[in-house]
């Protein structure tokens, strides 16, 4: 029962910590913040993570992980790679809701200043990254792709949406889901050998 409560009361201080980097950013959560929010004392928080930042990295990792546990999903449902690889892009994308692509721009800022949480954004980053390589030389082997270079084409998509996510996400208004839609689909004919249609659209998002 003891271990029982010391999960849960992580996990809730995680969560906590979770809606003040989303209130305020990485930079502005403070351990007081988060203390007040579960009407606990600060030195429990560091009672089980020992740090603030050592807290973040973990709000982090497990926000993450939810998220990489719906790619593992998407991975695993049945289809051709070019439907796949359709869905695991919208999933990545910056037009489903962005709570998760306000973290990861944060956590990615944050990263340049802390070796540590580098470490784990690069790590989880390159999980997303292997899933689309990977999809993309499935497709190929099917026959379904026509691509020389299934990981350059895999890092050059995904960097796109990268760049797309920000202008969403940080620069409200500039780039619209239906640019979104219409630009991803455009950079997936060039790289994968396949058509575009009529309208330049493929509804993905």
């Amino acid at each position: 029962m003891a271990r029982k409560a010391v999960a849960v009361r992580r996990e809730e201080i995680v969560l906590a910590a979770l809606d003040q980097v989303r209130a305020r950013g990485i930079a502005g959560v403070r351990a007081a913040d988060v203390a007040k929010a579960l009407d606990i004392s600060t030195a429990l928080i560091f009672y089980h993570f020992g740090t603030l930042e050592a807290l973040i990295i973990e709000a982090f990792r497990q926000a993450a992980e939810r998220n990489l546990a719906v790619l593992r999903d998407e991975l695993a449902r049945p289809g051709t790679a070019s439907e796949r690889l359709r869905a695991v892009l919208v999933l990545y994308g910056p037009t489903k809701p962005v709570a998760g692509w306000h973290l990861w721009i944060e956590a990615g800022a944050a990263a340049m200043r802390d070796a540590e949480l580098r470490e784990v954004v690069q790590r989880l980053d390159l999980r997303w990254r292997d899933a689309v390589v990977s999809l993309i030389t499935e497709g190929v082997a099917a026959g379904e792709f026509r691509c020389p270079d299934p990981h350059g084409a895999a890092w050059r998509l995904t960097a796109l949406l990268d760049g797309l996510a920000v202008q969403v996400v940080a620069r409200e208004g500039t780039v619209t889901a239906a640019d979104c839609a219409r630009w991803v689909e455009q950079a997936t004919a060039h790289e994968l050998g396949t058509a575009v249609d009529g309208t330049g659209e493929c509804g993905w998002y």
